[in-house]
């Protein structure tokens, strides 16, 4: 029956491979995640008939010694309490877990690994935390890059399927050759290795062992209990008829296979032609940040197996353009309403695309989305425009405030001009002065920038400040109160 499967998997590829394609479809090529099923390979016959599922291979697999202490019985006794989280959790996990065990497997790693993002993200790719750490595996910006995570206005590789499975399982390996213990390592990855570290020299230094419950008096209480998450998980996929539980089936196949895209698609045509909801195209694609994938060599897309036939035979006969957006950058600050004019495009909707806050305007040099015109039909987004672009804004104050300025008797067109940084001919235009003749006491308006207004208001403020206490000296330096909080990853 195996053999038989196999036989199917090879044959559906072959022929999403082999068919015919469009000239709209001749930027696609369609394979598998990863080369699964060598039959020659005695790696890929470990499993028994009865357990052609992946909760069984995850099972096989375990090698993390097994943590016993009260927070696991309590994490336990938490998730067992829950079937409704544990189902709706574990569905949502059917999706990525063949690809995460073979990617440990490919590795060498313990199976209970593909476990983690469990207590992660509870296998949400779109999750964000207050720590602004985001995906399945939740990465922080910083150690995003770290290993390699591309973090842009067009996506985020945080949230990318693939991208971030090989990232968060490479930086486990690390951890676990820093410290040779996988509790150790896990403890590090939510909590950083130098914290880990610090503790271990600690507990050195005082005689006391070096093990995650010997160590875990000095960790902060989200780490001290999140081996024991992970462990109390592990117990339930264990043996989850001892808690009540059945696990919903998760195939020992891949569940999606890989899209190349060299040409710009729109996300919800995409969806479309794979004949997907825009939330189930999201659920195997949420790295996208705009609504627009911008093609090239190494952009991927996910499909459920059986959709990417429908999405290359769709393709093939679609007669309209993939893409409706294109990249506009701004040389100036820039309105939106201006922008949708030009356009011929509703403000609201250039605020929704591009993430732009209410009451708030483009700096110059920001990129952001439009409505591909007519003559830019068939004009892609740039992989160097994808990879820089960034966004700015301020916000949307007038460029400039008319102040009144009473004339002192010392005053003149050109020290008042000089005061304000504007010009005399300005200052005379303002005020539809024919002369340069001023009398004291009389009131002129005059227009400055807004910046430069607030800089001068803070300017006089200091003066007076500086006349009022004359003997204290102004420090510039700038001192942060409070404790500053660090994520761990």
């Amino acid at each position: 029956m195996q053999q038989k499967h196999l036989y199917t998997l090879a044959l559906t590829v072959f022929l999403l491979a082999a068919a015919p394609f469009s000239s709209h479809a001749n930027d696609l090529s369609i394979s598998p995640t990863i080369n699964t099923y060598d039959p020659s390979d005695p790696a890929t016959q470990v499993l028994a008939m009865e357990e052609l599922d992946v909760w069984g291979r995850i099972r096989n697999g375990f090698g993390i010694p097994d943590l016993d202490n009260p927070l696991v019985a309590s994490q336990t006794n938490w998730y067992s309490a829950r079937p409704e989280y544990i189902q709706r959790t574990t569905l949502r996990a059917s999706r990525y877990l063949f690809h995460v065990l073979q990617e440990l497997e490919k590795r060498d790693m313990p199976t209970e690994l593909a476990l983690l993002p469990f207590i992660e993200s509870a296998f949400n790719p779109e999750a964000y935390s207050s720590a602004k750490a985001s995906g399945m595996w939740q990465f922080i910006p910083s150690t995003g890059l770290d290993f390699n995570l591309k973090q842009n206005m067009f996506k985020d590789e945080r949230r990318d399927v693939l991208a971030s499975t090989d990232a968060a399982l490479t930086y486990l390996q690390k951890l676990h050759g820093m410290f040779g213990d996988w509790q150790l390592a896990l403890a590090a990855y939510n909590w950083g290795e130098g914290s880990v570290q610090r503790a271990i020299k600690k507990n050195e230094a005082a005689g006391l062992p070096t093990d995650f419950n010997s160590l875990s008096a000095l960790m902060p209480a989200e780490t001290r209990n999140y081996v024991p998450k992970l462990q109390a998980v592990k117990n339930i996929i264990a043996t989850p008829e001892a808690f009540g539980i059945t696990l919903p089936k998760a195939e020992n196949q891949p569940y999606f296979v890989t899209i190349g895209k060299t040409r710009d698609i729109d996300l919800k045509v995409a969806a479309q032609l794979a004949e997907l909801t825009l939330d189930e195209f999201k659920a195997l694609n949420p790295q996208f940040n705009r609504p627009v994938i911008t093609g090239s060599t190494s952009t991927k897309i996910l499909l459920p197996q059986q959709n990417a036939e429908r999405f290359k035979t769709n393709l093939a006969q679609w007669n309209r353009p993939l893409s409706s957006w294109m990249a506009h950058t701004v040389t100036k600050r820039e309105r939106i309403e201006a922008i949708a004019t030009l356009f011929d495009t509703e403000p609201q909707l250039l605020r929704d695309v591009n993430h732009i806050p209410p009451n708030m305007r483009l700096k110059a040099g920001s990129t952001i989305l439009v409505p591909k015109t007519a003559k830019a039909a068939e004009t892609d987004i740039t992989a160097e425009v994808a990879d820089n672009a960034v966004m700015s804004v301020e916000p949307d104050v007038p460029d400039f405030r008319r102040v009144a300025v009473r004339v002192g008797k010392h005053d003149n067109l050109a020290s008042i001009a000089q005061r304000y940084k504007v010009t005399v001919a300005q200052v005379k235009s303002w005020n539809d002065l024919q002369r340069d003749n001023l009398r004291s006491g009389q009131t002129l308006q005059v227009q400055i920038p807004f910046q430069a207004r607030a800089r001068t208001a803070r300017s006089t403020a200091r003066a007076t400040a500086s006349r009022q206490h004359p003997k204290v000296a102004r420090s510039d330096k700038k001192v942060r109160s409070g404790p500053m909080l660090v994520s761990a990853r």
